[in-house]
């Protein structure tokens, strides 16, 4: 277990102490606890008393310490047991927090969204103090929103649920092979469902495993080609798709269920003009044979063109595009966003620096996050520098890899910047990015961003819209504006890899087809690393040439590069 998963115990039991409608007092030990552990420079592992943290008392620290032991909370366990489950759910209401929840609760004894709603459309909640006839409408559009989601999947929720769906498919006897297919493949921001292909030999035997997973709430369909299920799994549910197959048909079946209608449709007449037929089984040739081949490549081959990424898949337009130009997760080199336990990540300096040799990067740079940004354990001017020191003589001890020192700095809503230059001068690499203030107005939110662009120091712009895919819509931004003045400053926009954000997204980058852009993972874990994935299937989604994409540099003209300077 890293610091992350005791902070977050903490946070979580803190939450479920406030549903119940404990003291503030009691609440706000655990919150502290968990930010004195944030804040805390010693390595989980050494923290063998915990009570010598400020902010952590006895009782706290003997919740941590079973942690450690058992890796659960029967403090926890007690709570979940006695706060309604409903109460969770409410949670996820625009503007409908726990205070709130536990008013509500005791008020008029509501434990549901249903009983919620039907409280606010009787007009009860408004009467109560503290709320009123526009919190009342807030409520009830809020609870619109949520069950208007409810249908949908956002592409990190697939992501942690295609995660529980693997795992319990690599566990089944009769299952040789699988792969996700349909809109999760192609890399869309939200689905409606999940669908997976399966080889097996036994697609009986394989249908009952699957139909026996735990996590399925009821069967739809039952049978030998396909089983339909609908899954819930922790605050997640969604339907998914098992389709079955054998080893010959296997690529022509992933190939078809991932493509899109349009996608399909050209396939359809590409096969056509030769006389041919193409569908989830394979190739009709013009003699009849059923032709099934063996990789989705030769498909492509098939009809004399080069292979279509999957998250090209959603329209024609792929069919037209130079795909040797188009950049691909073999092309990065090197992630420059990331976060230690220095700021609000989980894993050391050097451990980070590990991974990314693990991953065969040529480069590095480690960004933690700049004072102002205190929730996240931002870094003084004497702790950044401490830092950039520390990682140059760590950069001459590693041959692997070069390490370069960095921050990602907080453009300030006065527009600002968290740090002077003389301050930033000593970094490799300098990101500005936007975390407060989100709803000022386009104009005052764009002097920021363009102040942050005319910094010789800066080099980057991180998550530039600052949305969360599904949560947050994000900050007022004139994309075009901003373009423009990242290619004058000559200042390189972000692609943030992690499934939450994706920003920029592919209609931004195929709108604008010559942006500088680095894809970063924004990594706060060594796991997150793995989310360069996504951040190279939006830009292949967008159509974003390997030219346009700064960490795809090799070792020697990276650091070119960032001698150079700014234009």
């Amino acid at each position: 277990m890293t610091k992350k998963d005791y902070i977050k115990l903490l946070e979580t039991i803190g939450l479920y102490l406030e549903l119940k409608g404990e003291n503030t007092f009691k609440v706000s030990a655990y919150r502290k606890a968990a930010a004195a552990l944030e804040q805390s420079q010693v390595p989980i592992e050494e923290l063998t008393d915990f009570t010598v943290l400020p902010g952590i008392g006895k009782g706290v620290s003997e919740v941590l310490d079973e942690f450690r032991a058992t890796g659960s909370s029967s403090l926890l366990d007690e709570l979940k047991e006695a706060v309604p489950e409903g109460h969770i759910q409410m949670l996820k209401i625009r503007n409908l927090g726990a205070k709130k929840i536990v008013k509500l609760h005791k008020e008029l004894n509501i434990t549901t969204i249903d009983e919620l709603k039907a409280a606010c459309e009787t007009h009860q909640v408004s009467t109560l103090a503290g709320f009123g006839k526009k919190s009342e409408e807030t409520i009830l559009q809020g609870i619109t929103d949520l069950e208007t989601k409810k249908d949908n999947i956002t592409i990190n929720e697939a992501v942690r649920l295609t995660g529980f769906i693997n795992q319990a498919l690599e566990a089944c006897q009769h299952v040789k092979s699988f792969a996700v297919a349909g809109s999760h493949r192609r890399m869309k921001e939200v689905s409606k469902d999940l669908d997976y292909i399966v080889m097996t030999d036994d697609a009986a035997a394989a249908a009952r495993e699957i139909e026996g997973f735990d996590f399925i709430e009821h069967v739809e369909v039952s049978g030998t080609e396909k089983v339909s299920v609908y899954i819930k799994i922790e605050d997640l549910e969604t339907g998914v798709d098992f389709r079955f197959t054998d080893d010959k048909g296997f690529a022509q079946m992933l190939n078809h269920f991932t493509g899109s209608k349009e996608h399909n449709v050209k396939m359809r007449q590409l096969a056509k003009a030769r006389d041919e037929k193409v569908n989830e089984y394979g190739i009709t040739l013009a003699d009849g044979t059923l032709k099934q081949y063996a990789t989705e490549e030769e498909i492509y081959q098939h009809y004399g063109l080069p292979f279509i990424p999957p998250a090209m898949r959603d329209d024609v337009t792929a069919f037209e595009v130079e795909q040797s130009q188009i950049v691909t997760l073999s092309d990065i080199r090197g992630d420059l966003h990331m976060h230690t336990t220095a700021s609000d990540g989980a894993y050391e300096l050097e451990e980070m620096i590990e991974a990314c040799i693990q991953k065969g990067y040529d480069y590095m740079v480690i960004t933690d996050h700049s004072r102002s940004l205190r929730v996240a354990n931002g870094l003084s001017v004497e702790r950044l520098l401490e830092q950039s020191d520390k990682i140059k003589s760590l950069n001459a001890a590693y041959s692997e890899i070069d390490i370069y020192s960095g921050v990602e700095m907080d453009i300030l809503p006065d527009g600002t910047l968290d740090y002077e230059d003389d301050v930033l001068k000593e970094l490799d690499y300098v990101i500005a990015a936007i975390h407060q203030s989100f709803t000022q107005s386009e104009e005052v939110t764009m002097q920021r961003l363009v102040n942050a662009c005319h910094n010789p120091y800066v080099r980057q712009i991180a998550h530039p819209t600052g949305r969360l895919i599904g949560r947050r819509s994000g900050y007022a931004v004139n994309m075009d504006q901003l373009i423009q003045v990242a290619a004058e400053t000559g200042t390189v926009l972000e692609i943030n890899a992690n499934p939450m954000r994706l920003d920029l997204n592919a209609e931004v980058l195929r709108q604008h087809p010559a942006i500088k852009l680095a894809i970063n993972t924004d990594a706060h874990h060594i796991q997150h690393l793995e989310f360069m994935k996504y951040g190279v299937g939006t830009a292949i989604k967008g159509h974003v040439k390997r030219e346009q994409v700064l960490n795809s540099l090799s070792r020697q003209d990276f650091r070119d590069w960032l001698k150079k300077g700014k234009n």
